[in-house]
């Protein structure tokens, strides 16, 4: 269904990917990124208090799941990762890390990192835990659907807890893909 939301969305998108054309930024996928960049990535991580600390080792597992970046000059602009959690054999990925380039950050190039990162992963288990208001708003905007504790499984709310996922529902919020939110009432031990 191509809704007045949907084409204002894909307008968005279309408006960042012009800019970045007209910026001679690229936008790319890549699954290795230079110890040099994952240095600067994680000294960001650990000087801004929007994003959560990363070490290079956790950057280099990241990348190997796939990072989108935005290069111009070889200088990143902006970057997303994600994250694979393993809960009970489930391969959950956990969007993370976006950041983008103050200069750059009115042209809502975070929304078109974030909607490639989510295209990407369309048919896995994809789940976004933030805080920032924002950042919902493009989740709704992507598709994704805020889901409550109450709703999830208790294997999967009890995973969360281990991995220091489970977070203050008034603060942080959930959102699931559509592959993730057709099971997560339901997520149990996977069979071998």
């Amino acid at each position: 269904m191509n809704t007045a939301l949907h084409m204002d969305i894909n307008t968005v998108i279309e408006q960042a990917e012009l800019y970045c054309d007209e910026q001679d930024i690229e936008i790319k996928l890549v699954y290795k990124l230079s110890n040099k960049s994952l240095e600067i990535i994680s000294e960001r991580s650990k000087e801004l208090d929007t994003l959560y600390f990363v070490d290079i080792e956790m950057l280099k597992r990241r990348v190997g799941n796939g990072c989108f970046i935005l290069k111009k000059n070889d200088q990143i602009y902006g970057h997303i990762f994600v994250h694979e959690h393993l809960v009970k054999g489930h391969s959950v990925f956990e969007r993370t890390s976006l950041w983008v380039n103050r200069e750059c950050r009115s042209y809502n190039l975070g929304l078109l990192l974030m909607a490639r990162m989510t295209e990407l992963f369309s048919e896995f288990y994809l789940i976004s835990v933030a805080q920032t208001p924002k950042v919902h708003h493009y989740n709704e905007l992507l598709g994704m659907t805020h889901v409550r504790l109450s709703n999830m499984s208790t294997v999967l709310v009890e995973e969360l807890e281990k991995l220091g996922k489970l977070r203050d529902e008034f603060s942080f919020k959930y959102y699931v893909n559509a592959c993730f939110e057709s099971v997560i009432g339901q997520l149990k031990y996977k069979e071998e």
